[in-house]
Formats: C-alpha cells, structure tokens, sequence
C-alpha cells in the first residue's frame, strides 16, 4: 500500500508539471520610436496592439499537428511626416495617417517545427482610425510638444487586409541552444499588399517554434509534446527583405486619388530586427530594435523604432 501510494503520488506530480500549461493569453504589443532614446518622433511613429489567443485541445488535432490556436486583435498604426510638428504641407515628406482595425487569425504549429499562421483585418484609414486623437491624447500625457500637419492627412477608407505567414525550422545545434528558421509573408488588402523572407536566428534557453514565446505558442491545451526549458531566455535576429506593391498610408487610398499628400513607396525595403525576450509559463517580456531602409519616395530618411510586448497566460 505504501509503494502503491508513493507511485500515485508521483505520477499526479509528474502530470501535474507537465500539464502546468495555460490555454489563454491576453496581452499587448506597443512600437514607438521614442523606445530608442534618439529624440525622433516621425514616420511609424507609434502602435498599440490588444492581443487574446487561445489554444484548441491538442489531443483531438490530426497527427503530425501539435497546436492550434485562434487570436482575436486591436491595433492601431500612426504615422507622421519628419516630425509630429510638420504645419508646412510643401516640406512634409511622408503622409500623416492612421489605421485602425480588428483582426482575427488561425495558427497551425507541426511537429515538424514548421507554422502557418492566416490572419484578416477590417478597419479603415483616415479620421476614422482616430490617430490624431491618440497621438494628441500620448503628447498630452507625456508632456510632448504639440501636433500640426494632421489637417492634411490621407482620407477615410475601408480597409480589409488579408495574410498569410510561413514559418520553418531550418537548423538547430545539438546543444538546444541556437536556432536558425525561415520566416515568409505574403500581405494583399486596401491597406498593405507585398510579401518579404528573412532569416530567424535565436540564442539562448530556447524552445520548440510550437512552444516557444517568439511564435506566441507559450499556451496549450492538453499538450502532446513537452516544451525543452521552463522559462526561455534568449536573443533573436532576424534581417529580412520586404517588397512592398501597395502602402495606402503612403501612397493614399487606392480606390480615390483625392488625399491631399501622398508619395510613392519605395518596392523593396530591408529590415533587421534585433531583440530579447524572456518567458515563464505564465508572463513574457519582450523588447525588439526594428531598422528599416527608405520606404518612402521623397526626401524621407531611413527609419528605426522599438517594440515592447508583454503577455499573461491562464486558464
């Protein structure tokens, strides 16, 4: 009886620290460029992103697929000319524009490590998406200087913006502590169409891509593989090339060539994205660097902003 008791004992510990998975998560992502102390406020100058995922039970998924999960998204994008202050509409070098939207998106994760993630978004650009009011709102909070040039942003339009991302394993080493994975997307709507790859390198205490945070697959239900560490902690790099058909917060609305200010998008724009992130089961932190090429046709410079992201898991 003793024996019997020890082993049941054991084995409710031993499913316990397994299953110490939650299948919800809640959190949000936020990109600004002052996050970089350079003293710039222009171009993709801010976005706040409300993010709620949710696993399926993995033990009823096909074999060969580990996880799948549905998300559910509010965002918001503002853009600026040189500078939030830009009240000459002759030297402003890109648009002041905004997009506000919701969003869904599907993921499958393998056992393959390899991930397609579709998404849609319907919201609009223009007044509508309300990037004026929370850019005023942000600079009033802070103490920020006060905004002009907003008068000539891009006009109202629907946006509805499809996507697809693959993500692929390529190589890890034999001691679990470097990856490297492929990353592509493909982007068609009103709003952005284009598509771009890139290479993912990460280093540290990693997990599988269908475990791991930088895939936002930390949650699960049921899960059918165990995740290699407990709590991640590494850095990633990824440089990645965009080619970029249509950016209607550049170019303007697509269906009306009425906006007051609008340029032509530069096809090919390259990216490099650095960062670190750390997550527990339960909580991830994230800090990302984004340096990007000239997007823009005109006198525009290239351009760089942070990313912070912090999620929460539970059940």
């Amino acid at each position: 009886m003793k024996h019997l008791l020890i082993a049941l004992l054991f084995s409710t510990f031993s499913i316990s620290a397994f299953s110490q998975t939650y299948k919800n998560e809640f959190g949000f992502r936020s990109d600004n460029d002052s996050y970089l102390a350079q003293g710039s406020d222009r171009y993709y100058t801010n976005g706040l992103f409300i993010h709620f995922r949710r696993a399926l039970n993995q033990q009823d998924l096909k074999e060969g697929l580990e996880k799948k999960t549905y998300e559910i998204t509010v965002g918001q994008e503002i853009y600026n000319a040189y500078s939030g202050y830009a009240p000459d509409p002759a030297k402003q070098d890109r648009p002041f524009a905004g997009y506000l939207y919701a969003g869904g998106a599907l993921s499958w994760f393998y056992s393959n490590e390899s991930i397609l993630k579709t998404s849609v978004e319907i919201g609009t650009t223009g007044p509508n998406s309300l990037a004026e009011d929370g850019q005023e709102l942000l600079h009033n909070t802070v103490g920020f200087y006060t905004l002009e040039g907003w008068d000539y942003q891009i006009k109202n339009a629907l946006a509805i913006n499809l996507s697809a991302q693959y993500t692929r394993l390529l190589h890890r080493a034999s001691n679990k502590a470097i990856d490297f994975s492929f990353e592509g997307y493909a982007n068609v709507g009103t709003t952005f169409s284009g598509a771009g790859a890139g290479i993912l390198f990460r280093a540290g205490g990693l997990n599988q891509l269908f475990n791991s945070a930088y895939t936002n697959a930390v949650i699960g239900n049921n899960p059918k593989t165990k995740a290699l560490v407990k709590r991640e902690v590494f850095f990633y790099a990824k440089p990645q090339i965009n080619l970029v058909a249509y950016d209607a917060t550049i170019q303007g609305n697509m269906f009306n060539d009425n906006d007051p200010i609008t340029f032509g998008a530069k096809p090919l724009v390259f990216a490099q994205q650095i960062g670190f992130n750390y997550s527990s089961q339960r909580f991830t932190f994230d800090f990302g660097m984004i340096f990007k090429t000239k997007e823009v046709k005109s006198t525009a410079k290239a351009h760089q902003y942070g990313s912070i992201s912090m999620f929460y898991r539970f059940n």
